[in-house]
């Protein structure tokens, strides 16, 4: 038998750093990856966005770079292909795209499944086919119809995921559900389902609905990922809908209570401990407050700071 094919590690060949993004700072290049987030959160629209800057090469959200755009291929699971239509339509209107030129290929297919070999070999050849760079599957639970919460069960239909991107170097974005009442837990930890599916993600969007609004919070495997989340709106103009940045977000003035009792509610109401970031968007206040606060709050002996982040002394 045939050893493995093995090499020094000096000897493995170098990306080109120009290569590390296909959209800068959001989702590494031939990335696979989850974009996550509760029901009704707008995580449709912004893979939708995502696919409409790809295929056009204009910046994400309308100011993020796109480096080496191309096509996309596409499947919506729960939308008509109207509505798919309609909602592209919007986003490239949004971004200033002649939207008859975008190269975007909607899978028109009734069902698609990640657990029948037949889809599997179908989606494989379809990818071969147009050689997207970027592939966009919507949402997770309508792709198979195994127990996502085993392991041994989704581990292989992300495998072949991560297959297709190996072989035909394609990113990969799949939608998924994050539980619902999961906002004080991380994006990953609040995803629904296995454990596996934050494992396998390179770059990952995590879509939270807050009482101040939207926000996106970004992961990366390979490459620093963003402090402070990034506020979103969906807004509509001339009858299209697109997501936009929000620039400012005034910090909430409550008089009920002061940053170190909400701090301590929201702290008590976790079941995992914060991180700073966590905080911030959760008690509405500024980065500096908040760890300005926790300072105080550590030397008292109120909060405890953990690898983890911060928790109440008492969990």
């Amino acid at each position: 038998m045939d050893a493995l094919p093995c090499q020094l590690a000096h000897d493995l060949a170098l990306e080109p750093r120009k290569e590390r993004w296909l959209v800068e700072g959001f989702w590494s290049e031939r990335a696979v990856g989850i974009v996550g987030g509760e029901p009704k959160s707008c995580k449709s629209f912004l893979a939708l966005d995502l696919a409409v800057a790809v295929a056009s090469g204009t910046p994400f959200l309308r100011r993020f770079p796109v480096h080496g755009p191309g096509r996309v291929l596409l499947f919506c699971a729960e939308d008509s292909p109207h509505v798919v239509r309609a909602r592209l339509e919007g986003i490239a209107l949004a971004a200033g795209v002649d939207f008859a030129a975008l190269e975007v290929f909607v899978i028109t297919s009734p069902s698609l499944r990640l657990d029948l070999k037949d889809d599997r070999e179908r989606l494989g050849t379809t990818v071969e086919s147009l050689r997207p760079r970027l592939l966009v599957l919507d949402p997770f639970v309508r792709l198979h119809r195994v127990d996502e919460n085993v392991a041994a069960e989704v581990a292989p239909l992300l495998e072949g995921l991560r297959s297709l991107e190996r072989r035909f170097e394609v990113a990969i974005a799949l939608v998924h559900h994050a539980k619902k009442g999961a906002g004080g837990a991380r994006g990953g930890q609040a995803l629904r389902g296995s454990s596996e599916l934050h494992a396998w993600g390179d770059s990952n969007l995590y879509l939270r609905k807050k009482e101040r609004g939207l926000f996106l919070g970004v992961e990366h495997r390979a490459a620093a990922s963003p402090e402070n989340e990034l506020a979103l709106e969906l807004r509509q103009c001339g009858g299209a809908l697109a997501l936009h940045v929000v620039d400012q977000l005034p910090e909430v003035q409550d008089n009920a209570s002061s940053p170190s009792e909400r701090l301590l509610e929201v702290l008590a109401a976790a079941r995992a401990p914060l991180s700073v970031r966590e905080l911030r968007a959760a008690c509405r206040l500024r980065t500096a407050t908040v760890t300005e606060v926790l300072a105080a709050l550590a030397d008292n002996g109120a909060v405890l700071r953990t690898p983890g982040g911060y928790r109440l002394p008492s969990r």
